[in-house]
């Protein structure tokens, strides 16, 4: 669960917004990771992918805040916590072999748990909301950031852009972005933008005391990015 586009994030968003719930045989083990880690699961999703041409199954833990994620790796770009993931690994296998159990015999279980690779399965963990703000950002349409900028009705500025979950307004010059650092008109631009993306925020996620535009220019765009917007966002 990466990107708006991921089938993790649409799956867990259905989950979110109470369209869709867990899937039966992972609340148990939900509970447990509560318990223990002191957080909130909020979905759990199994997959299988290729690696070292040999299938590898993953489970995903997902949390609502990137809070309750960062308890299980260093830093939001860390490695997961390699205790962790074996333990969950572990009370996974444990809660399917009890099941596995608890069925045996039964010619007919309308509960039947699917079959999950369990040997050496990858444990991964994930937030919701980071990913959320992302998608907020990016659905507000493009004619509606023109439209601001023309309400701004600023000589200054040169664009507008947003990436992820940030938006940065572009000043023409580096004298200009110093000059509106943290000034009257940046706070008004601020708050244009915050109602504008307030509209598409499903979750409430951004909060406007926290919440601010970037500033930068033209000018180092140009000089260090080779005016590529690829290179500026990579």
């Amino acid at each position: 669960m990466i990107m708006p586009s991921d089938k993790e994030y649409k799956e867990t968003k259905q989950v979110m917004l109470g369209k869709k719930v867990m899937k039966p045989e992972f609340i148990e083990l939900a509970e447990w990771i509560d318990d223990n880690y002191e957080v909130k699961t909020i979905n759990i999703i199994y997959d299988t992918f290729i690696s070292a041409r040999k299938k590898q199954s993953r489970l995903q833990i997902c949390f609502e805040f990137e809070s309750e994620s960062l308890k299980f790796q260093d830093g939001p770009l860390g490695n997961f916590h390699e205790t962790k993931q074996t333990a969950i690994a572990q009370k996974f296998r444990e809660i399917l072999q009890t099941e596995k159990s608890a069925n045996s015999g039964k010619l007919f279980n309308i509960f039947r748990t699917p079959e999950y690779i369990t040997d050496n399965i990858l444990i991964v963990f994930s937030a919701f909301e980071p990913i959320a703000r992302i998608e907020a950002n990016e659905s507000v349409p493009e004619s509606k950031v023109k439209a601001l900028k023309q309400e701004l009705d600023n000589k200054d500025i040169w664009e507008i852009s947003r990436a992820f979950g940030g938006t940065t307004i572009f000043l023409y010059t580096d004298e200009q972005e110093k000059k509106y650092e943290n000034s009257a008109e940046h706070k008004k631009w601020t708050d244009k933008y915050f109602d504008l993306l307030s509209q598409y925020d499903e979750f409430g996620y951004f909060k406007r005391e926290f919440f601010s535009v970037y500033l930068d220019s033209k000018e180092n765009f140009d000089n260090n990015y080779e005016s590529n917007w690829y290179y500026y966002y990579k």
